[in-house]
């Protein structure tokens, strides 16, 4: 292969390991001219091959790895193995069905670095954050489409990383039909309505999917809720069908809030309250007035995206959960959320032990969350265990 990437003396180890990326500072040497997108040939510092990657040259994460296998031909039919082999595991789960929604590709997690895919209900929406899957993004649509008899392929590719890769941020049909404004899928009984043109991602948290399951089972008849960051009231809605009496729906975003209330109805579950307002001024207006809840629920953006910004991080999920706590009732449960990849599941846990000692409460952790199974984590790259969470009841 004419385009080859060297890396310095030790820098192998992760790619043995299987880990599917490299760093600019990882790289001796860039033999070729490879344009963004193209495939690579990996190489450690004597020589030896180790992988197939996508190349990116403005990025820190210079290489995302396609294959292991130096011999493998990185083509339409290596894609189709791979969409394949990811689309019949959600078969095997029995999530993709046609009223459903469901993770299809998850990146790392399926070996498909910097693709997104999600099913909701006949539809296939996309997220490319690579230029490798940039390059490919229309062979992989078709290959999405056929796997799953989509009606149609849309494309939510308007992140902001993407100015890492030097890619522009874009939305719009990529194949097919295009979605309605809102599409309905089934969730554990629930019907959920999902807006993919203008929701966050690729317009629903579908990781989230056991975790909202968790929480109805852990709801008692006549509880009353604080859910903060609510997004669109999945979580709610939950609750509601399970028994909870109220709900307090807590987001920033009206227009989310809007659909909240429009979930709630779907189900014919009462007691949905929203509230459009910053979630830490809320909460502490609500400690101020002496408020107290049966379940509290915090699942908020990531706010860690960068080592640089641990530290901060750190401080406001520390922040909030030691908010939630102090307006829980005796006996009450804390479901609390981290969906930073760089947050370790021990560091969440003393973050949040740290924050009941400045609430004065005691916690008994009842329950760990992790990210939804169709959401796979890569054995050689933890990173993509990113969601975790723990119910705490005090």
């Amino acid at each position: 292969m004419k385009n080859m990437i060297q890396l310095l003396p030790g820098r192998e180890k992760s790619l043995k390991r299987h880990h599917q990326w490299v760093f600019s500072g990882a790289i001796a040497k860039v033999q070729g001219d490879p344009e963004p997108g193209d495939t690579v040939l990996i190489t450690d510092s004597r020589g030896e091959k180790l992988a197939l990657a996508a190349w990116s040259p403005r990025s820190q994460l210079s290489c995302r790895v396609w294959s292991f296998d130096p011999q493998e031909t990185i083509d339409r039919n290596f894609f189709a193995r791979v969409i394949r082999k990811a689309v019949d595991l959600r078969r095997r789960m029995g999530l993709l069905t046609p009223g459903s929604g469901c993770r299809l590709v998850a990146a790392e997690g399926d070996g498909l670095p910097g693709l997104t895919a999600d099913w909701f209900a006949g539809f296939v929406v996309i997220q490319s954050a690579g230029c490798g899957v940039e390059r490919h993004k229309e062979i992989l649509a078709e290959l999405l489409m056929a796997e799953t008899g989509a009606k149609g392929v849309f494309e939510r590719s308007d992140l902001s990383v993407r100015a890492r890769e030097g890619l522009p941020q874009t939305s719009g049909v990529l194949l097919g039909e295009a979605p309605p404004e809102l599409i309905e899928i089934e969730e554990n009984g629930l019907h959920l309505l999902v807006d993919v043109r203008r929701g966050h991602k690729t317009g629903f948290y579908l990781d989230q999917r056991e975790n909202r399951k968790a929480a109805a089972e852990l709801v008692r008849p006549g509880d009353e809720v604080l859910n903060c960051f609510a997004y669109t009231g999945a979580f709610a809605a939950a609750v509601l069908k399970n028994g909870a009496k109220s709900v307090i729906n807590v987001d920033s975003s009206a227009p989310a809030l809007a659909m909240a209330e429009k979930n709630c109805k779907l189900n014919s579950a009462e007691g949905c309250i929203n509230v459009v307002r910053d979630v830490f001024t809320e909460l502490r207006k609500m400690t101020e007035a002496g408020r107290k809840f049966d379940m509290v629920i915090l699942d908020p953006p990531k706010f860690i995206d960068s080592r640089n910004a641990l530290t901060r991080g750190c401080r406001a999920y520390q922040d909030i959960a030691r908010l939630g706590f102090g307006l829980l009732k005796e006996g009450g449960i804390l479901l609390t959320f981290s969906c930073s990849g760089l947050m370790t599941p021990e560091l969440f846990q003393k973050i949040t032990a740290d924050a009941a000692l400045e609430a004065g409460r005691q916690g008994q952790i009842i329950r760990k969350f992790t990210q939804a199974a169709d959401h796979p984590v890569a054995l050689g790259v933890p990173e993509s265990a990113y969601l975790k969470g723990l119910a705490v009841t005090v």
